[in-house]
């Protein structure tokens, strides 16, 4: 199948082998880059605090951006949303990596088994922007004392309208990749932009999570992976 690859790089360099060892065609377009705020983090990180909260492996490609000023701080618990993040922190040197189910609702869960209500210690949740506010919203509901750190903020990547038309003069595509509502909104908007049919451009959409889904034109043949990870939106294909 030939498969249209919307995450960023570095990600989307990781990806796309994957997909070509399995017998597909990967193309690669990036939706939105990362731009890091390595100063603000550095400040953050200078904050008393007890524990420290990831919901993305971009946040960990900011950590690493520290260099050895990271060293103090590889064995704060580390609470991950899931196994790819917690993967990417062990790998920067963090030892005390504790791995959530997958949502940022529940890795509240998670924390809430180290922080209690009252308890003077702090989690600092390093993060980024546009963000779900499903951890936030939740540690506020267990009334855990937490510290919200923006470390990078995704941004468009600009396009000439032609360049959706060009990706298609062979056929539309078998499946488009989604991972985040930010990408399927800015891939939405392309298409408007470059007067495509979203159901022309491609057989299916397949989404990370039901929130991607929701930013999709209507209309469109749009699936979502079992669980908010890789493998379960390849298994999708």
């Amino acid at each position: 199948m030939r498969v249209l690859v919307t995450r960023p790089r570095p990600a989307a360099e990781r990806t796309a082998p994957k997909l070509e060892a399995m017998g597909h065609q990967a193309v690669v377009l990036p939706l939105m880059q990362a731009h890091h705020f390595v100063a603000a983090l550095r400040t953050a990180l200078d904050r008393p605090h007890e524990a420290i909260a990831l919901t993305s492996a971009e946040t960990v490609r900011v950590l690493a951006a520290l260099g050895p000023a990271l060293g103090p701080h590889v064995a704060t618990p580390l609470f991950c949303v899931g196994k790819a993040t917690a993967r990417a922190a062990a790998d920067l040197g963090f030892s005390d990596v504790r791995i959530g189910p997958g949502t940022g609702e529940r890795l509240a869960e998670t924390i809430a088994a180290l922080i209690h209500p009252g308890d003077s210690k702090t989690l600092l949740y390093l993060t980024g922007s546009p963000r779900s506010d499903g951890l936030e919203r939740a540690l506020r509901d267990r009334e855990i004392d937490h510290i919200t750190v923006e470390c990078y903020r995704m941004m468009p990547v600009t396009y000439a309208p032609e360049v959706l038309s060009d990706l298609t003069r062979s056929g539309a595509f078998d499946a488009v990749l989604l991972y985040s509502r930010e990408t399927a909104r800015r891939l939405t908007a392309l298409l408007q932009e470059s007067s495509i049919d979203p159901v022309a451009f491609s057989a299916r959409y397949l989404c990370l999570s039901a929130s991607v889904k929701e930013v999709l034109p209507g209309g469109v043949a749009a699936k979502i992976a079992a669980t908010p990870n890789e493998e379960s939106l390849f298994d999708l294909l």
